[in-house]
């Protein structure tokens, strides 16, 4: 397949995003040329856009968009099992742009029953990844810190595994997302010591069997080894970049907790979180479609990444479309 010129979304400074017009990437042996229809926008990419020292611009064209969906544009040398027109979910690394390329190894053919919906497979497969890591049973109290996109699913497995949810936030509109998800009981992140009095009594003062942390800042990490009962599990989903951590390892030690870092590195876990993702959609188990609140054009990453910093009422997830 012959491609002309094609768009793409670059992140020129902190906090500024343009828009060009460059020639596409040509797909190497075992690779593929996606046509993309749209990538989510991560809050992993925040320090980028904000602007840290460490960074430099301008970015590469389309990066760091990873959590894009598409169809199948042109076939690397060796790539099997694929054909063009396939939609797919794809791993790769500078979605923000009309193509790009994704080793065919992280490529995930969709079945036709997804055929209309936004199937973002890196961030769906970290959820399905973190419940695995989780290992929620029936009957145990699970409280998710922090619902964003990642904790309204986390709400939802967790629900269908038949635990009773506690989901905790600061956006009082997100802990209506939370309910929607199956929430049995949702606490404003505002007191300290007034959630650790109403968890202890929701609890009858045993706490809880899993605490999700996704909130990725201190103080939710407090408060999320605190609510985890004795042998109980600690799972740390939230994405911790802006500096050192301090826990209470006494705490930790004297209940005798297990703490899970469920952050993945290994590109193979992300593409089988996200097989088991796209089985989960189909099955009806898991359902992102209205966390997707927001979907701009690709010429306005600028506005959707904003929209991530700032979270207004309303906001969840952001995409931007081709």
């Amino acid at each position: 397949m012959t491609v002309g010129q094609m768009q793409a979304a670059v992140i020129s400074g902190p906090q500024q995003a343009s828009f060009r017009s460059i020639e596409p990437p040509e797909p190497g042996p075992g690779q593929i040329l996606v046509r993309m229809e749209g990538s989510g926008v991560c809050a992993s990419s925040l320090p980028l856009w904000e602007g840290r020292e460490w960074f430099t611009y301008p970015q590469p064209p389309g990066a760091p968009g990873h959590e894009g969906w598409g169809r199948v544009a042109a076939l690397g040398q060796g790539v099997t099992g694929l054909k063009e027109g396939d939609r797919i979910a794809a791993l790769s690394y500078r979605a923000h742009a009309e193509y790009d390329i994704a080793e065919a190894k992280a490529v995930l053919k969709l079945p036709d029953r997804l055929a209309d919906t936004a199937v973002l497979g890196e961030p769906l497969g970290c959820a399905t990844n973190i419940f695995q890591r989780a290992d929620i049973k029936a009957g145990q109290t699970v409280a998710i810190v922090g619902i964003g996109f990642l904790g309204a699913l986390l709400t939802q497995l967790a629900k269908h595994a038949g635990a009773r949810v506690i989901a905790l936030s600061r956006r009082p509109f997100s802990l209506e997302f939370a309910q929607q998800a199956g929430a049995d009981h949702t606490l404003l992140l505002d007191d300290h010591w007034k959630i650790l009095e109403k968890v202890k009594a929701l609890t009858d003062g045993k706490w809880c069997e899993r605490v999700i942390e996704c909130a990725g800042l201190q103080w939710p990490l407090d408060l999320a080894g605190e609510m985890t009962a004795e042998r109980g599990r600690l799972v740390i989903a939230g994405y911790h970049q802006d500096g050192l951590r301090q826990v209470n390892l006494q705490l930790w030690n004297w209940r005798g907790i297990d703490v899970i870092n469920a952050h993945e590195r290994d590109p193979q876990a992300y593409v089988d979180g996200m097989k088991r993702a796209v089985d989960w959609m189909t099955q009806g188990i898991m359902d992102p479609t209205p966390l997707y609140t927001h979907r701009l054009p690709l010429d306005r990453l600028g506005e959707a990444l904003e929209l991530t910093r700032t979270r207004p009422d309303g906001f969840m997830k952001a995409l931007v479309t081709t």
